[in-house]
């Protein structure tokens, strides 16, 4: 259920889930929100932080701390993830996904439900994952997008990350919906690509919704339009 504005206190502390739009960063929502909040309160600065980032061209939950409850963002991040990924089979991308155009199509006719599900059961469980180039992992006290969006190569360790949960949602021609539970520091597009080559071909994702944080829920979540409306109600 959707929390009330009613009784929060943002100075002493708030958790407050969000469905992020596209093309909006998660430090869209944060700064947007801070902003709205501090107007509302007439206070220049709040503490707003949040559980766990979301790349641009994904949707779907954010959760933001405000105040005290920024101590929360910690354990916040270690909780169990689902998302909605939609696939693209047969081409890649730079990126992984379409922050970047496709660089390279690969052969799709040898792929079929059966072979997807047999390749799938080789995700779950705990598993090696290189992330993407384009990701906020830090390189040299900067940012692994900022070198990838300039050309430069990059050569980012392995982690291992754990797959509880990947199940085929629907899949047609070369379209493939996958709904995934997984641990802290999973990179769904990282997925995308590891599971297009372990098909002999190409993949990266065209959509990817979060739909759950632990205990939060997408549908309890505000829409930032509607919070900014009730949060002028107050």
């Amino acid at each position: 259920m959707k929390q009330s504005l009613a009784n929060i206190d943002f100075i002493s502390g708030a958790v407050l889930p969000f469905n992020k739009p596209l093309d909006w960063t998660s430090f869209d929502v944060v700064n947007k929100i801070r902003r709205d909040i501090c107007i509302k309160l007439g206070i220049k600065k709040l503490k707003v932080g949040h559980a766990g980032t979301l790349d641009p061209k994904a949707t779907g939950l954010v959760i933001l701390c405000t105040g005290r409850a920024t101590k929360k963002i910690e354990s916040i991040q270690a909780e169990e993830k689902e998302y909605t990924a939609t696939l693209k089979l047969g081409a890649t991308t730079p990126s992984f996904d379409l922050e970047t155009a496709e660089d390279e199509q690969y052969p799709t006719k040898h792929i079929t439900r059966k072979l997807i599900e047999e390749t799938l059961k080789k995700f779950k469980g705990e598993i090696e994952q290189v992330p993407p180039v384009f990701s906020a992992i830090k390189i040299e006290g900067k940012r692994a997008f900022n070198y990838a969006r300039k050309g430069k190569e990059l050569n980012l360790e392995p982690r291992n990350v754990f797959i509880k949960e990947i199940k085929i949602l629907s899949l047609k021609e070369e379209k493939l919906s996958l709904k995934v539970k997984c641990g802290k520091g999973t990179y769904i597009r990282a997925l995308a690509r590891d599971i297009g080559e372990a098909l002999n071909s190409g993949a990266y994702l065209t959509a990817l919704e979060r739909t759950r944080v632990g205990n939060y829920l997408l549908e309890d979540a505000w829409n930032i339009e509607n919070f900014k409306k009730s949060l002028v109600l107050m």
